[in-house]
C-alpha cells in the first residue's frame, strides 16, 4: 500500500495484517479521487477542504487525501492495533499539523467532542456493520458538514442499506466485491 499522488506520492503505508480490517485498496483508492477531482456530479473541491474519515484503519483515505492537498483531516478509529498503526503511518509522513485522531468510539467523539464543519466525509465500516447509518444519521442532526459536502461510502457490492431519508446517493461505482456510494446532505 502506498500514498497514490501529491506530496506524499510513492510514500508506503503500513496496514494491519488481520481478518479484523480491510484497508482501502490502491486501484479503488485512486478511482474514487479521480472521481472527486473529475465528476461534474461533486461540487466539492479536495483542496484546502476538511475531512472526516470515520472506521479509519490505517488512514489510507485520510493521508491520500491529506497529500493531494486536504487542508485537515480527522481520523475517528476505535481498533487499538489499527490506530498504532495509523499514528505510525501520521508519523512517517510528518503530518502531525494537519491531523486530529480520535482513538474512540465514533457515536461518542461525535456527541461529546466540539469538531469542525466537513466538506468530505469518508465512512468505511466493516461490512456487516449497519449501524453506521445511525452515525450518518448524528452527523445530520449536529450539522457538521459544510453546505457544499460530500460523503462518501465504502460498503460490500451485495449491502442493501436504505440511506433515503438520511442521503441523497447520486453516483454509485463497484469494485470486485465492493462499491462505493457518493452521496450529500440535503441543505
Amino acid at each position: 500500500m502506498r500514498i497514490i499522488s501529491g506530496k506524499f506520492k510513492g510514500r508506503p503505508i503500513m496496514y494491519l495484517k488481520s481478518l479484523s480490517t480491510r484497508p482501502l485498496k490502491d486501484s479503488v483508492k485512486e478511482n474514487i479521487f479521480n472521481i472527486i477531482a473529475h465528476s461534474k456530479l461533486i461540487n466539492v473541491v479536495l483542496n484546502n477542504s476538511k475531512i472526516l474519515d470515520l472506521y479509519s484503519g490505517i488512514g489510507s483515505f485520510g493521508l491520500e487525501a491529506l497529500s493531494r492537498g486536504a487542508k485537515k483531516i480527522t481520523f475517528i478509529e476505535k481498533n487499538r492495533e489499527a490506530t498504532n498503526i495509523l499514528e505510525k503511518n501520521i508519523n512517517n509522513l510528518s503530518a502531525r499539523d494537519n491531523i486530529e485522531l480520535f482513538k474512540s468510539d465514533i457515536n461518542n467523539v461525535l456527541e461529546n467532542k466540539k469538531i469542525d464543519k466537513f466538506d468530505i466525509i469518508f465512512l468505511d465500516p466493516p461490512f456487516a456493520d449497519k449501524s453506521y447509518i445511525e452515525t450518518i444519521k448524528l452527523i445530520k442532526n449536529k450539522k457538521i458538514f459544510s453546505k457544499k459536502n460530500l460523503v462518501i461510502i465504502h460498503r460490500e457490492k451485495k449491502t442493501e442499506d436504505n440511506l433515503k431519508n438520511v442521503l441523497n446517493v447520486f453516483l454509485t461505482k463497484n469494485y470486485s466485491r465492493s462499491k462505493i456510494l457518493f452521496a450529500n446532505f440535503l441543505t
